[in-house]
């Protein structure tokens, strides 16, 4: 996580009582304390400080599976997914649409027309939910996280959450649903733990909640807790948005893709320079306006490549695609290991004629092959592989 944050009432050391003697449950005289860990003990970890023990489960039952299923992908070739074209619907978790696949992640779109009715939370992975379109809020645990165009949010894994949209006839995500720990490179952070003067992001580039979203009501609220393609709803006693204060390294958190500084050299700067986020088997890159090549015969699109050890996905954010044709807002690509990928024609010498580019793409590569969904074959365009023509 960027740094060590902390909101509202804490006691002076952790795990001493703090007391509460206004509105104390039960007579104790105590808010209750509740440790939210990553891998065991050992990395990130806060401390939050309840009303009402955080353990209070009126009733818990199945509440279905969100099957994900492989196209029929025996071809290798390369993709070109209009996920622009998926119709509109659902609600901001439960009309998710997946769309790629692996061991590591989960891919989704989103275009929801209803608003989040019931609270959610991921048991099983952290989510990185990037806002294509729209504006709003996430009511969390820690507190408040505003959201706009642009914006990655990170939700650690165990985070109850509600996304509450300024208009969600407007809203349009990229999700992607983590299996390990989302984090900033560890590159990018000095020995004492700062992000160096240099890295393409900052401390203060990165937005945690500043307003707690506490909730004082003794009545069954519902959680949908989804563990992989399983979903449980867990009907608590009481809102379990109950917290006075938390503090500690793990947190729901902003980061807004127009933050990101991007590195230009003499010639092409290639895909690690952009990156932003880490996690197991893949990595997160931002592709944002930015000054292109500057020596004077910099040939200013990338190469010609063989990812022989990734899978590479970009989704097209803003602006034009100095590389690509075809593409528009919202489309998806995916180029699998194991055949070349590069400009397209006609974008080399149009490109040397410019110095600098307006788009905006996010790109994540993967470790293992992704397997397209059986939606994501709805919306493919079969003439993209040859498109190099």
């Amino acid at each position: 996580m960027p740094s060590y944050r902390r909101l509202g009432k804490l006691p002076p050391k952790r795990h001493i009582i703090l007391p509460n003697g206004e509105n104390s449950f039960l007579n104790e005289g105590l808010y209750y304390e509740h440790i939210i860990t990553t891998h065991g003990f050992d990395r990130a970890y806060s401390i939050l400080y309840h009303l009402r023990p955080p353990t209070r489960v009126l009733e818990t039952a199945s509440a279905g599976q969100i099957p994900i299923e492989a196209a029929d992908d025996r071809e290798l070739r390369h993709h070109h997914f209009k996920t622009q074209d998926l119709p509109r619907g659902g609600q901001p978790v439960t009309g998710r649409v997946p769309m790629l696949f692996n061991d590591d992640l989960v891919a989704w779109r989103c275009k929801p027309d209803q608003p989040q009715e019931e609270l959610f939370r991921n048991g099983a992975a952290d989510e990185v939910i990037f806002i294509q379109q729209g504006s709003g809020y996430l009511e969390t645990l820690y507190g408040k996280v505003p959201y706009r165009r642009g914006d990655y949010v990170v939700v650690p894994r165990s985070t109850t959450y509600r996304i509450v949209s300024d208009d969600i006839q407007k809203e349009d995500h990229l999700i992607l649903e983590c299996f390990a720990p989302v984090r900033v490179p560890d590159r990018y952070h000095n020995p004492d733990g700062q992000i160096y003067l240099g890295a393409p992001l900052y401390e203060r580039d990165f937005h945690s909640p500043e307003e707690l979203c506490l909730i004082d009501r003794e009545e069954p609220t519902s959680i949908l807790i989804k563990v992989h393609q399983n979903l449980t709803r867990v009907t608590m006693t009481h809102h379990p948005f109950d917290v006075v204060g938390w503090d500690g390294f793990l947190y729901p958190y902003t980061f807004n893709a127009w933050d990101f500084e991007p590195l230009t050299g003499t010639v092409h700067l290639p895909p690690p320079f952009q990156q932003t986020f880490e996690c197991r088997g893949f990595v997160i890159c931002t592709f944002a306006p930015r000054h292109l090549d500057h020596h004077p015969q910099a040939v200013k699109v990338p190469y010609v490549h063989s990812n022989v050890e990734a899978d590479e996905v970009l989704f097209y954010v803003d602006g034009e695609f100095g590389s690509r044709r075809g593409v528009d807002l919202g489309s998806m690509t995916l180029h699998p290991g194991g055949i070349p990928h590069g400009p397209h024609p006609g974008t080399i010498m149009k490109s040397m004629e410019m110095d600098r580019t307006n788009e905006m793409a996010v790109m994540f590569d993967t470790d293992r092959r992704l397997h397209p969904t059986v939606q994501a074959m709805q919306v493919d365009d079969p003439s993209y592989p040859k498109s190099w023509l």
